[in-house]
């Protein structure tokens, strides 16, 4: 395998299936699935689940306004529910799974320790990190950076729903975008590349981990990845 430790970071819109917003069940067995088969080839990984396909639907359809430090918090809440959903899939499966979260939930998740998730990452278990950073204006991209950095893994593989990389443009809008094969750290920084928060891209940077950006629709992503198959955007 290429990477043996990864920390893949979905966004919550990836649960979303056929929805407005909530979970739908069939991306969740379908996520479940992908980390199985990532695990069976002896991989080791933690996961990071944005919140948006909650939080998100939930502001559109409520006309109260909040502000970013409430709002941000509300986004953590999200992500437990999110973190939660895709344990009981990996369980479903016998997978083993813990979720660990930064906001302290002792009923329904482990408090986030660093040395513990990094035992069971050793032990084989799945690791979810839940609630962000713990903290407001920090986005779950930043959160993925962090816990990528702290367990030591070898690359963060960011999941994206329906574009198989980064492109100069929004290739949705723009059909005249092109497909970046490989860039730097920096090029996301200067050029502004929606891609991830710069915050969360310096981070990785400080601490030499590589990003894949691919399409989380296409089957065997993350197999590929681990088989060092040329597939998504590769940032180092």
């Amino acid at each position: 395998m290429k990477y043996k430790r990864i920390l893949l970071k979905i966004s919550g819109e990836a649960l979303l299936g056929e929805q407005q917003f909530g979970i739908d069940q069939k991306p969740v067995q379908k996520i479940a699935k992908e980390i199985q088969k990532a695990r069976e080839m002896g991989a080791e990984i933690a996961v990071v689940v944005g919140g948006g396909n909650i939080f998100r639907g939930m502001r559109n359809s409520s006309k109260l306004g909040m502000d970013q430090a409430s709002g941000d918090y509300v986004g953590m809440l999200a992500t437990v529910m999110n973190a939660i959903a895709l344990q009981s899939a990996l369980n479903q499966m016998n997978i083993p799974c813990r979720v660990q979260s930064a906001i302290s939930m002792n009923q329904i998740a482990e408090p986030y320790i660093r040395y513990r998730a990094i035992r069971h990452l050793e032990k084989g278990r799945v690791v979810i990190f839940a609630a962000g950073t713990g903290n407001p204006f920090f986005t779950t991209d930043t959160a993925a950076a962090l816990r990528a950095s702290e367990i030591n893994a070898e690359a963060m593989l960011m999941a994206k729903n329906g574009v198989d990389g980064v492109y100069t443009d929004d290739p949705k809008i723009n059909p005249n975008a092109k497909k970046l094969k490989q860039i730097t750290y920096d090029d996301i920084i200067v050029n502004g590349l929606k891609v991830m928060d710069t915050s969360a891209c310096a981070l990785c940077k400080q601490n030499n981990i590589p990003i894949v950006v691919f399409d989380f629709d296409a089957e065997n992503g993350i197999i590929d990845i681990l088989n060092n198959k040329e597939i998504g955007t590769y940032i180092n």
